[in-house]
C-alpha cells in the first residue's frame, strides 16, 4: 500500500463537491416561462482541496489513524512472510542434507504451502479492513464537508461551490477563492472523538 494513498482517497472524495445555493426556491412555472439566468447572475466560489486536506484537523487526524494501521499491516505481513521465507530455507537446506525420509519432506512441504495459503489470505482480509476504513473515512470526510457547505451558503447564497485540485480548473479569480474561511468553518465544526482528546492529553 502507498504511503499517498490516505491523501489521494481524500481528494478523490472532495474533488467532486459541487454545491447549489441553499434557500433559493422559486414558483413552479410553466416550461415556456421559464427563462433561464443570465450568467452574471450566478455567484461562484472554489475551495482548495489540497489546503483542506493538509489543514483540516478531521484529515490530520484520519491520515494518522490511517497511517498507523496501515504501517502494523505491513509489518504484521512482513514478520510473517520472513517467518515463512526463513522455514522454506531451512527445508530446502535439510533436504539437501537428506535429513528428511520422503513422508517427513512431504508433510513438511504441505505445511509450508498451507503457511503461504494463509499468508494470501491474510493479506487479502487485512487490505480489505483497511479499504472499508479508508472508505469510512473518505464517506466521512465527504460527509462533514457537504453539511458544512450547506449550513455555510444559506448567507453568502452561492450558485455553486466548486472544489480546486491541481489544474482541475484552468483558470479562476483569486478573489472567488474561499478556502481559508471553509477551513476555519470546518475545524470550528470539527469535533475530534474521546479517543483522540485522551491521546492529546497523555
Amino acid at each position: 500500500m502507498k504511503k499517498n494513498i490516505f491523501r489521494s482517497v481524500a481528494i478523490a472524495a472532495t474533488a467532486t463537491l459541487m454545491l447549489a445555493s441553499c434557500d433559493q426556491s422559486t414558483p413552479k412555472m410553466d416550461a415556456k416561462a421559464e427563462t433561464p439566468a443570465a450568467p452574471s447572475d450566478l455567484k461562484i466560489a472554489y475551495v482548495e482541496v489540497d489546503s483542506i486536506m493538509s489543514q483540516y484537523k478531521f484529515c490530520k487526524d484520519y491520515s494518522l489513524i490511517l497511517q498507523k494501521k496501515g504501517q502494523n499491516i505491513q509489518n504484521t505481513l512482513a514478520q510473517k512472510n520472513q517467518a515463512l521465507q526463513a522455514a522454506a530455507a531451512n527445508f530446502q537446506q535439510k533436504l539437501q542434507q537428506n535429513a528428511y525420509t520422503q513422508e517427513q519432506a512431504q508433510a513438511i512441504q504441505a505445511g509450508l504451502q498451507k503457511q503461504n495459503n494463509d499468508l494470501q489470505a491474510l493479506n487479502q482480509r487485512l487490505s480489505a479492513e483497511f479499504q472499508t476504513e479508508t472508505d469510512k473515512y473518505n464517506n466521512a470526510l465527504r460527509d462533514s464537508i457537504q453539511h458544512f457547505l450547506k449550513v455555510y451558503n444559506k448567507d453568502k447564497k452561492y450558485s455553486m461551490i466548486l472544489s480546486k485540485a491541481g489544474d482541475n480548473l484552468l483558470y479562476a479569480d483569486k478573489a472567488l477563492d474561499i478556502t481559508n474561511e471553509v477551513i476555519a468553518g470546518l475545524n470550528k465544526a470539527y469535533k475530534p472523538a474521546p479517543a483522540k482528546k485522551e491521546a492529546d492529553k497523555k
